[in-house]
């Protein structure tokens, strides 16, 4: 014995501190659990359906569908998707910011996308009274039975989105511990949201 204590290296593969604190790792892993997953996929395929149901009657009478999208005012189409990205990008500052263990900072990032969420739902309904007054209703032709519908349902998914963004806010002001997956089990289903409203904005506003 040389009288000199004999220090193990670190497991992580680092110099030795002296401490007998573990050096943190960085674990890499998908957002959200097993069920939230099956949901937002089984989701997507229900759109998926949707969308193949859209594009197969469209290419049975493009001229009419080509038509009745000129009706559609694609500034509010623009300023919603704009809307929807702007709370995607605050969900994910949210997660950031739980999982580094700001909680504070990561509760007003959702209360932002929810901000936005209901300002989405407020210009989507406005659009939808104004095409209404206009004489363009569910019964008007196929394009605007398919966009009251496409429409009407993701609007159902942000009203639940909204509710879920609630819940996981008030998970945050418990400070519970799983606080960092809870605000994942959120944006994941946020996220799908938004991803839906581009899709249906590209085929339905846009795609001539």
């Amino acid at each position: 014995m040389s009288g000199v204590d004999h220090v193990e290296p670190e497991a992580a593969g680092g110099a030795a501190t002296g401490t007998s604190e573990p050096t943190p790792t960085r674990t890499s892993h998908l957002p959200g659990t097993g069920a939230m997953w099956f949901f937002v996929l089984g989701d997507m395929v229900i759109f998926g359906l949707y969308f193949i149901a859209y594009l197969a009657f469209r290419a049975r009478d493009v001229h009419m569908y080509r038509e009745s999208q000129l009706h559609l005012d694609q500034n509010i189409g623009f300023v919603n998707t704009l809307v929807l990205l702007i709370s995607s990008w605050l969900m994910a500052q949210a997660v950031l910011a739980a999982r580094s263990g700001d909680l504070g900072p990561s509760l007003r990032r959702i209360y932002g996308a929810a901000g936005c969420g209901i300002l989405f739902i407020l210009l989507k309904l406005g659009e939808w009274w104004s095409e209404i007054q206009a004489g363009y209703t569910v019964k008007t032709d196929d394009f605007f039975g398919f966009y009251y519908m496409l429409t009407g349902v993701h609007l159902l998914h942000v009203v639940i989105g909204l509710i879920t963004l609630g819940a996981v806010a008030f998970r945050l002001r418990t400070r519970s511990r799983s606080s960092a997956k809870v605000v994942e089990q959120g944006a994941t289903y946020w996220h799908m949201v938004d991803f839906l409203w581009v899709l249906i904005f590209a085929m339905v506003y846009l795609v001539r």
